[in-house]
């Protein structure tokens, strides 16, 4: 078992449904990878793509560690007073919709493959 699913077997009801939830259709795109940073599984191909943060409140957050540069046709995703990662909450499956969402995790994808990640921090 992968230690991202060890993650998620930590959880309970609502918040490990709706995590193995987002972890299946996350990993359904080819060449994924799921490694844990910062204590939190992040998704992979040539650079992070996204990561799932299950909340105290008991809602899950799906984040896109390039947000800023996504469209966001579909007004899922909230910068939340960041600059660069947006995200998306989720309270049930229900709150998923499966199409617009495989639409920014589409789009995310695409980004990953065709734009390189240029970090924006300015050095010291």
């Amino acid at each position: 078992m992968s230690v991202c699913h060890d993650f998620i077997d930590q959880y309970e009801g609502v918040q490990q449904e709706l995590l193995t939830y987002l972890d299946e259709l996350i990993s359904s795109f080819p060449e994924v990878t799921c490694r844990l940073r910062y204590q939190l599984p992040f998704y992979y191909r040539k650079s992070w793509i996204c990561y799932l943060n299950p909340t105290q409140d008991g809602m899950v957050e799906l984040a896109f560690t390039r947000g800023n540069e996504l469209s966001n046709e579909q007004g899922l995703l909230a910068s939340r007073g960041r600059k660069q990662v947006y995200s998306a909450m989720f309270s049930s499956i229900l709150d998923v919709d499966e199409n617009e969402l495989l639409e920014v995790l589409q789009e995310a994808f695409v980004l990953d493959a065709e734009v390189p990640y240029a970090s924006k921090r300015k050095g010291k």
